[in-house]
């Protein structure tokens, strides 16, 4: 909190005068009405095929991360050159640098240091998402105000001084109403100054393929004019499980502590985390150290009792919460076969567990509900589950920490989605 703190309150000359110009530009906006661009009503991305295959696009990055574009690029097995890309996460080089090919001169730390001019007429494709938390709803929501809200300035610099024939600019959909939408007015201003023909849209990843809820806006700028209209979503064919490891280490699994908050009635009942989810939720770069988001449940098996690597994970029901105890009364109707013209099971432990409902904590019927009489665990989402979850094949190597990768992969953009916009835009049209 002391590091995000900080950047909130850094001071310069530079950042004075940008939050002097914001200010300016946004009193003196014109009414226009933004909209959203539209979805394609043609032929689906997926059948599209590409019109230039054998051209090279050539593609630099600003706020690089872990190489989201560049990922998808490989995945198409498309013909593509980084001409430049840069973070000031040391760790994002280090996962960069062991998946991707690229100079070490032409790789930058601080995009405010950044000289791109000598890049002019030499990028196709520019992409990057300014940090987000500046503008998301689950953040400071500063804005402007934020240090990291002024580098928006630094990536609309570095498309003036390139020139590309179209750029990619990524955030949270906090962005689009952030200051009763002013500023997305000013930047939606500034690109078309820059003398882009500029589209937007939110789109969410389990529309693409992913089984994860990631909402973003999706800015593209083309140096012509253009037709273009956003990707159409595609049904869902795999849920959060087809993601998940066949063997996992036992230091993911929870510890008692964190095995009550997950299953409390109050976490459940505010949505912090989901347990056995078809989609999972949205995820979050500091996951490794709190216990919100995505949990996988694993019924007690024969394997469990035989297995000493996961006793300290076990614990007994006589330690739980009082409140997470059945009444005589409850527990007459919970375990009760039914009436006359409705009948339910009275399982419980179960090899396989039900689906686990929002509403559990209602407790139902055992047939509905999932209850344990002795022992169970629950464990979260590993890194490569996580970078699975965000459209990155095991191809990518994970070469950092679980905690940096938990944080690279909660801070990409999911993969899936720019495979479609590559698609449904032809990106190798704007190749050489």
């Amino acid at each position: 909190m002391a590091t995000v703190d900080k950047e909130i309150k850094e001071q310069s000359k530079k950042i004075e005068k940008v939050k002097k110009i914001v200010k300016r530009r946004a009193e003196n906006l014109d009414s226009k009405d933004l909209k959203q661009t539209d979805i394609s009503d043609g032929p689906l991305w997926r059948d599209l095929d590409f019109s230039h295959p054998e051209r090279c696009v050539r593609i630099g990055t600003l706020f690089s991360g872990i190489g989201a574009i560049e990922h998808a690029f490989q995945r198409l097995k498309l013909n593509h050159k980084i001409v430049f890309a840069g973070d000031i996460e040391p760790k994002c080089k280090q996962s960069y640098f062991a998946n991707y090919e690229i100079d070490g001169e032409n790789w930058f730390t601080d995009i405010r240091n950044f000289d791109a001019k000598k890049y002019a007429g030499k990028v196709d494709f520019v992409v990057g998402g300014a940090p987000c938390q500046a503008f998301s709803m689950v953040g400071h929501r500063l804005g402007f105000e934020d240090a990291r809200g002024t580098l928006f300035y630094e990536f609309a610099r570095v498309v003036k001084e390139t020139k590309p024939k179209v750029f990619l600019f990524e955030n949270v959909r906090g962005l689009l109403n952030h200051d009763k939408h002013r500023t997305w007015h000013v930047m939606h201003d500034i690109f078309e100054e820059l003398g882009y023909d500029v589209k937007f849209r939110v789109l969410n990843s389990c529309d693409y393929g992913i089984p994860q809820h990631r909402e973003r806006v999706y800015c593209l700028g083309f140096k012509k004019a253009t037709d273009f209209k956003y990707p159409a979503p595609i049904p869902l064919e795999y849920k959060m499980y087809d993601f998940l490891e066949d063997y996992i280490d036992s230091k993911y699994f929870l510890k008692e502590k964190g095995i009550k908050f997950v299953t409390s009635h109050k976490n459940r009942e505010k949505c912090y985390t989901q347990i056995n989810g078809e989609i999972a939720l949205c995820q979050k770069r500091n996951q490794e150290f709190n216990w919100h988001g995505d949990f996988v449940y694993h019924p007690d098996s024969e394997i469990t009792l035989s297995n000493d690597e996961f006793d300290e994970f076990i614990f007994d029901v006589r330690d739980v919460e009082e409140k997470y105890y059945l009444s005589e009364k409850v527990a007459k109707y919970v375990l009760a076969g039914g009436t006359k013209n409705f009948k339910t099971s009275t399982e419980t432990d179960l090899d396989i567990a039900r689906p686990l409902l929002q509403s559990m904590h209602k407790m139902h019927r055992a047939g509905v509900d999932n209850y344990v009489t002795h022992k169970g665990r629950i464990r979260k989402l590993t890194p490569r589950e996580c970078h699975r979850l965000m459209g990155f094949k095991d191809s990518y190597k994970i070469v950092v920490s679980d905690t940096a990768a938990y944080q690279q992969a909660g801070n990409s953009i999911v993969v899936d989605v720019l495979i479609a916009l590559l698609k449904q835009m032809d990106i190798t049209q704007y190749g050489e």
